[in-house]
């Protein structure tokens, strides 16, 4: 097996759709493309412009497409260099402990001689190599169709964080019914951030995508275009699920800040209510305790228990209306 250097990944030729060998060489790979019904594929993960200094030489990539791929933090595009397409695409895993989606991103150079994937963060393609070389017919259709998998494997990953934003925006409606008194605020602006983050992976995708049908390319056939349709598809049908979520979130934030109003305007009523029914013995022990010679009833025998149970009967009048009234 051939030594390969840490930010190559995987580095495979393929003929008629079979793997030829285990790891090789850039150069041998390269030279490997000439050969008829021949194709490389070169996955890199996270390298220095001076790291794919060597990739972008041997393949003759463009240098605007070149820093895109090192630099990352692209928007989801599809652009034609010559006969390479250059594609940025947003990878999505959702952690479900933390309520959080982890984007990463994947730059793939597609050529009819080569494919090369970029990748930064989280979204490996080791599953996607490991089916599609158990299917030479597919892999004998070239790069292009190599994209088509690499997209659909995307798009099944998004489907999959959406259904986990979904069980969790549930949770979430409950939690704002439940009349328990809690206030589920924060978790909503995260879970919404979240959200708004998502879209902005999905939306632009499913543009690059009608990009690449319109544009082309040799290295994605026109007989391929049906299969790039239906990831655009199914793009379509997880973005309108997101929109979906962010209307969900957002009455969910309304009817959560209705609650707490209503909650607060109940507090007040109950403190108001209070404040009127220990008004009465504030107020009567206030006057008694001025110490004047001529006050009613200070010579009179019963004059502390009659006071007293006086105090006792407004206030539970008080407290009869205000319960009636349902402010207590």
């Amino acid at each position: 097996m051939a030594i390969l250097p840490v930010v190559i990944v995987k580095c495979a030729t393929y003929e008629n759709g079979v793997r030829r060998d285990d790891d090789v060489p850039l150069g041998e790979a390269c030279a490997a493309t000439a050969e008829k019904d021949t194709f490389a594929w070169v996955g890199v993960f996270e390298p220095t412009a001076e790291e794919f200094d060597s990739i972008a030489r041997e393949f003759n990539l463009h240098e605007l497409a070149v820093e895109d791929a090192v630099n990352a933090h692209q928007r989801p595009k599809a652009e034609l260099y010559g006969d390479t397409l250059f594609v940025v695409v947003k990878t999505a895993h959702y952690v479900d402990s933390e309520e959080v989606i982890q984007l990463g991103e994947l730059m793939v150079f597609v050529n009819p001689k080569f494919i090369i994937t970029v990748r930064h963060g989280d979204g490996g393609l080791s599953r996607v190599r490991r089916e599609f070389e158990h299917h030479p017919e597919l892999m004998r259709r070239g790069p292009g169709m190599v994209l088509y998998a690499i997209l659909d494997h995307v798009v099944d990953d998004y489907e999959i964080a959406a259904q986990g934003v979904d069980v969790d925006i549930q949770q979430v409606e409950r939690q704002v019914f439940a009349g328990d008194g809690a206030n589920p605020a924060e978790r909503i602006y995260k879970l919404e951030r979240e959200v708004l983050d998502f879209y902005g992976a999905v939306a632009p995708l499913a543009l690059a995508v009608d990009e690449i049908c319109r544009e082309e390319a040799e290295c994605v056939p026109t007989d391929l275009h049906e299969y790039f349709r239906d990831v655009r598809d199914h793009l379509r049908r997880v973005e309108a699920r997101i929109a979906a979520f962010r209307e969900l979130l957002g009455s969910a934030l309304h009817a959560n800040l209705t609650q707490v109003s209503l909650r607060q305007n109940e507090d007040m009523r109950k403190i108001s209510a209070w404040v009127a029914i220990l008004a009465v013995p504030t107020g009567v022990a206030g006057i008694y305790g001025m110490n004047f010679d001529h006050m009613p009833e200070l010579g009179w025998r019963f004059g502390y228990p009659a006071v007293l149970l006086l105090i006792l009967a407004i206030c539970s009048y008080l407290y009869w209306r205000f319960k009636r009234a349902g402010w207590l």
